[in-house]
């Protein structure tokens, strides 16, 4: 039976291949990889995760926005708050955009852009959800209990239902 094993990359369209290279490279860590040219890919070493940077010929000069249809934004993991700091402090010195931290009831998020103006987010759980993440990861869960551990934590008004 066919089925869903994990994110393998994500392709962006961007307006400078250099410098979204350096981007991804020097501020995130990324092992740039393949150059087609007309585009390149780059990887995170830990986790094999790659990202395709791509200038198309007759590509947009402008800059990005999540308020067009497609995408809104990418989310990336973090292993804690603590991590999060250690990012703003990168992107401080990198002169990145970002804001604050923000606290929310599944853990913490760190949103910034890259230099199109792509929207990413860093995102670290909180202890109550990495060990229910844990859980349900560790056994074969139905949907049902899944649904309510969720309301657990977040209530029942935002859970979806069948």
């Amino acid at each position: 039976m066919a089925a869903f094993s994990g994110v393998n990359h994500v392709a962006f369209s961007v307006r400078d291949l250099e410098v979204s290279t350096r981007f991804y490279a020097d501020v995130l860590g990324f092992l740039p990889l393949l150059d087609f040219g007309y585009g390149r890919v780059c990887m995170d070493r830990e986790s094999g995760f790659t990202i395709a940077l791509i200038r198309h010929p007759n590509g947009s000069s402008d800059r990005f926005s999540e308020l067009t249809t497609g995408l809104d934004h990418l989310g990336l993991a973090a292993a804690d708050r603590a991590e999060l700091d250690e990012w703003v402090e990168r992107f401080d010195a990198a002169g990145v955009e970002y804001t604050p931290i923000q606290e929310q009831p599944l853990g913490w998020h760190l949103n910034f852009r890259d230099p199109d103006g792509i929207a990413l987010e860093f995102h670290a759980p909180s202890p109550m959800y990495a060990a229910a993440l844990a859980d349900l990861r560790s056994r074969d869960v139905p949907d049902s209990e899944i649904r309510e551990v969720a309301e657990g934590m977040l209530g029942s008004e935002v859970v979806a239902r069948p």
